[in-house]
């Protein structure tokens, strides 16, 4: 099992049951971390994290490289409980690697393996997880 580092400090949302998160980090990157309701089932939940500096032109998906990873991580773990604690009903997460299929590359693809890497941090026996190409997807077992 991954030790985890201690998360940096979450920013919630205004209100306790919103989706959009923040922290930064000790370099000064500032990630936002949001979890998008599908539209044909509002208990499944796609969560979408990223770096949001004006540097990375809003690309989610940059790599920073500031040797932060694991604590970024792990502050991801934190916020992705306690939405979880917040939101009991929601029964399917969708992690994604790259923002399409089609997009998927060596970079997505190290980037959901370590993404998967910290999904037994989150989610317990109760859950089925499976992976599809570009994403993960973790469902609650019936």
């Amino acid at each position: 099992m991954l030790q985890l580092k201690s998360p940096y400090k979450i920013i919630p949302p205004p209100i306790e049951s919103g989706s959009t998160y923040y922290f930064k980090t000790d370099s000064g990157m500032h990630y936002e971390v949001r979890f998008g309701r599908k539209q044909n089932n509002i208990l499944n939940t796609s969560i979408v994290f990223g770096v949001i500096n004006d540097e990375f032109e809003g690309e989610e998906y940059s790599i920073t490289n500031k040797h932060e990873v694991y604590k970024v991580m792990a502050t991801i773990v934190q916020i992705v409980k306690r939405y979880m604690r917040i939101h009991p009903k929601i029964n399917y997460y969708e992690f994604t690697g790259e923002p399409t299929e089609k997009e998927m590359g060596k970079e997505g693809r190290i980037r959901l393996k370590l993404y998967n890497r910290y999904l037994k941090q989150v989610f317990d026996d109760s859950w089925l997880i499976e992976k599809d190409k570009n994403k993960t997807i973790v469902k609650r077992k019936r």
